[in-house]
């Protein structure tokens, strides 16, 4: 079934007036509206639900909100959460019910940005959304299992949208090219393969993006002209990709980087690590979680690792870019190389659960300073074995824990780098402790 939008004015801009008209025309999103996918059975069948479209800029979410809504013969409601708050959301509820008494018709409340809308501005419309006053479609490019509240999620399905590929960016470029009525077909334009293919790259997955830039250059070149690589170059001089700081894109960025790192991969953690750069990333924050990664992915199995890492932050913080960039890129590729261990990471880990699971035991008194004559008269420091004075400097039998504690055994060295030196010597060491005639006696 093809159902036409509303026409835009014709002096709205090129991304406004090239909302697609009917779902046919819409780019992109074949995971969810290609033949016999959920979201497109769901409109065929006219089963239209409360939902979230999850994605980055530019892939249309708010023009596929507005084609469910044309779709189902809905009344449309749209409220940013940037600039909306409860008072919005009540006349929205408002206008629902009156247009529920008029003609029958039902009402599709969109909200951009639904993610910054806060737990109490969400709870708002859920009575609504439950007893069928709205039908909700929300719009997000942050992690809905983040940013939404329970119960908005548990009564809407979350559909994920991607990124366009060049396939439906080209198909995008050229209709835009082509349509005399809504797109730039009156001025008779063309553009050459080149620049085809860079404005293509430069849009990274956003339609919006590719057709501003579009619009942008058509305004530069006469009716009839050709776009050229020259004029487009000119148009990206100042161009960044898409790089949310402190969003999705952010935080899944990062995460390729460490775990590229973890997976001794330099290439592909050379490349996120460009990626981040290339969006704008301030390079100290990369070089502090390349410091993170020292410890937690290499640990004692190559301690120069974090030196070097502490370094590189030092290089970037004293000369700035280039030369940080690339002290940073040479320790991440000296933490890829390095031998792996985690055994400090999870050592740490284990002792803190143990802490945060146990009372505030003491100290036992023989690991206690006696500095006064009192502290030496309670035990303070009585029995203590001065490990220097010990065969090997090593106190064996000695017990380091609260007396209402068991030994643990935390740190398990793995046989990689130098960790596995380290293991020997601590075998070796527990091996003197097991026939040591010195066992400290435990309280049961």
């Amino acid at each position: 079934m093809d159902l036409f939008a509303p026409r835009t004015p014709p002096n709205q801009p090129l991304a406004a007036r090239m909302r697609p008209a009917t779902l046919d025309e819409y780019a992109g999103q074949q995971h969810l509206l290609g033949p016999g996918r959920p979201l497109r059975t769901a409109l065929e069948q006219g089963a239209l639900h409360s939902m979230i479209f999850w994605g980055p800029p530019g892939v249309g979410k708010t023009t596929l909100a507005r084609l469910l809504a044309s779709l189902a013969d809905a009344h449309f409601v749209t409220i940013s959460a940037v600039l909306s708050g409860v008072k919005e959301i009540r006349q929205a509820v408002d206008q629902a019910r009156q247009h529920a008494a008029r003609d029958g018709r039902q009402t599709i409340l969109f909200v951009d940005e639904v993610h910054r809308f806060n737990k109490g501005q969400q709870d708002a419309f859920l009575p609504y959304v439950e007893d069928g006053t709205l039908l909700f479609i929300g719009a997000t490019t942050e992690n809905p299992s983040f940013e939404l509240n329970n119960a908005l999620l548990s009564r809407a399905r979350v559909y994920v949208l991607k990124a366009l590929d060049e396939q439906a960016l080209e198909a995008l470029l050229m209709r835009a090219l082509t349509d005399s009525e809504r797109g730039l077909g009156a001025q008779r334009l063309s553009i050459s393969n080149e620049a085809r293919q860079v404005l293509l790259g430069a849009a990274d997955g956003d339609g919006r993006r590719l057709l501003n830039l579009l619009e942008i250059a058509a305004d530069l070149t006469p009716e009839g002209g050709t776009i050229d690589l020259e004029l487009v170059g000119e148009l990206l001089n100042d161009n960044r990709r898409r790089f949310d700081k402190g969003g999705e894109a952010f935080y899944d960025q990062i995460s390729a980087l460490h775990k590229s790192v973890r997976g001794s991969n330099p290439d592909g953690a050379l490349y996120w690590y460009a990626r981040m750069l290339d969006g704008g990333c301030d390079p100290l924050y990369i070089a502090r979680r390349v410091v993170r990664m020292a410890s937690e992915d290499i640990g004692n199995a190559d301690p120069r690792a974090l030196t070097l890492c502490l370094n590189a932050w030092d290089v970037q913080e004293r000369l700035g870019s280039p030369e940080g960039e690339l002290a940073i890129a040479q320790a991440i590729v000296y933490l890829a190389c390095a031998p792996k261990s985690n055994a400090v990471y999870k050592a740490y880990n284990a002792a803190r659960q143990d802490v945060a699971g146990q009372p505030s035991l003491e100290p036992p008194l023989h690991l206690r300073n006696a500095p006064t004559r009192l502290m030496k008269e309670l035990g303070y420091g009585q029995a203590y074995r001065y490990a220097h004075d010990e065969p090997e400097a090593y106190a064996a039998g000695e017990d380091y824990f609260p007396e209402e504690l068991e030994p643990r055994q935390y740190y398990q060295p793995v046989s990689r780098g130098l960790e596995l030196k380290i293991a020997q010597k601590l075998e070796y060491l527990r091996s003197l402790d097991a026939v040591s005639p010195n066992q400290r006696r435990r309280k049961s």
